[in-house]
């Protein structure tokens, strides 16, 4: 699939733009602060109904408008397909082919992207929170169920919560409706947990042979998926239920002196191993930063795989992050084979064919302008 169109309507620092792409490899240059990343965050919005850059949708309308507007035409294997999303204080409106969706879980997914920016490069050293968005934001993109157990899991989540905050300190507690929510929360935590394997087994399968190719064969990378000890990818949903029915009351006790849930999705996290050795403790940025992007490109993999068409790849300022021989190795895989938006201060420092024969556009204050591809 490829974006063929995009236009913004008081959309960040944009009044109005309209620009056509490549298939192929697209180049927004600019300096800081010129509105390049903008351009980029606004596909992602497109395809996600949300930004990776912040929480607060206000602050993706233009300085004193009520709403602003995201279009795109996107050619997909069976067609073109417009999308629009409407943001505003009031919330979201997102529309396929003109027809409104009663719900964002509908509309996710229907154009796929792969989103590798310098924040990214934390995924493997950062917060176990930083890898939770990753695994959800990449599960949702090929699984809308997977989005509608998350939103259900987090208002269960929030109920439950509210009752152990209510009770803190108690040493039991007798309660109907925390039984209640304590039963929902298990069948949904589960199916969301499950999900989770299916995607990890899936992302090992690719991101395997793409990391042993990066480091010249001498690196061997293994994803693991850190929720409860006593879960497997081969239980049923019955006995993950009952394991997890029983580890709730273990924890019963602690959770009220806590006042919250401690056991969950919502606590679990993705181990990284290189030749065996745990890489976020003991791995070198080197090694950090090739483990990143071998789970971007096998993310790619991935989509085509789940999805039956390449997802558009968007690489955020990530290639002067990157050595010589790590940005050949990505510019070499997407050589002709998945559109690329690509955002950069300059390309001066990026002796690769593919860029040579990119779209390129300069973007200065708000101000996109399209120039002939060296």
């Amino acid at each position: 699939m490829h974006i063929e169109r995009l236009a913004l309507t008081d959309y960040r620092n944009y009044a109005t733009l309209d620009l056509s792409f490549s298939p192929h490899i697209n180049v927004l240059i600019g300096e800081n602060a010129q509105g390049k990343t903008n351009v980029m965050e606004a596909i992602y919005v497109l395809s996600m109904a949300k930004s990776h850059r912040t929480s607060n949708d206000r602050e993706l309308i233009r300085w004193d408008q009520e709403y602003g507007k995201i279009e795109g035409d996107i050619q997909r294997k069976y067609g073109r397909l417009p999308l629009e999303l409407i943001l505003s204080k009031k919330g979201k409106k997102a529309r396929v082919n003109h027809l409104e969706q009663n719900r964002l879980s509908l509309y996710i997914g229907q154009l796929n992207v792969v989103m590798f920016a310098p924040e990214d490069l934390n995924l493997v050293k950062g917060s176990p929170q930083v890898r939770r968005r990753f695994l959800d934001m990449e599960i949702g993109q090929i699984s809308p169920t997977y989005l509608h157990d998350l939103l259900t899991f987090q208002k269960i989540l929030k109920q439950r919560n509210a009752i152990l905050k209510n009770n803190r300190g108690k040493l039991d507690l007798n309660d109907v409706m925390f039984d209640v929510y304590t039963e929902q929360y298990i069948q949904v935590a589960v199916q969301i947990i499950r999900k989770r394997f299916y995607f990890m087994q899936l992302l090992q399968q690719w991101a395997e042979p793409i990391h042993n190719g990066i480091s010249r064969g001498i690196e061997s990378l293994e994803v693991a998926y850190a929720t409860l000890k006593e879960f497997d990818s081969g239980q049923t949903v019955e006995q993950m239920e009952s394991i997890f029915g029983q580890k709730l009351l273990e924890v019963k006790r602690r959770e009220l002196e806590r006042g919250m849930t401690l056991v969950g999705p919502h606590r679990d996290d993705l181990h990284f191993f290189v030749n065996g050795y745990d890489i976020q403790t003991y791995g070198s940025q080197g090694q950090q930063r090739t483990t990143a992007l071998s789970l971007k490109l096998a993310e790619i993999e991935l989509v085509k795989q789940e999805v039956g068409e390449t997802p558009i790849l968007l690489l955020d300022d990530v290639l002067s992050e990157l050595d010589d021989y790590r940005q050949s190795h990505l510019l070499n895989t997407i050589q002709g084979q998945v559109q690329t938006i690509v955002t950069t201060t300059n390309v001066a420092g990026i002796d690769h064919d593919t860029i040579r024969q990119a779209d390129i556009f300069e973007v200065t204050a708000g101000v996109v302008a399209k120039k002939k591809g060296q």
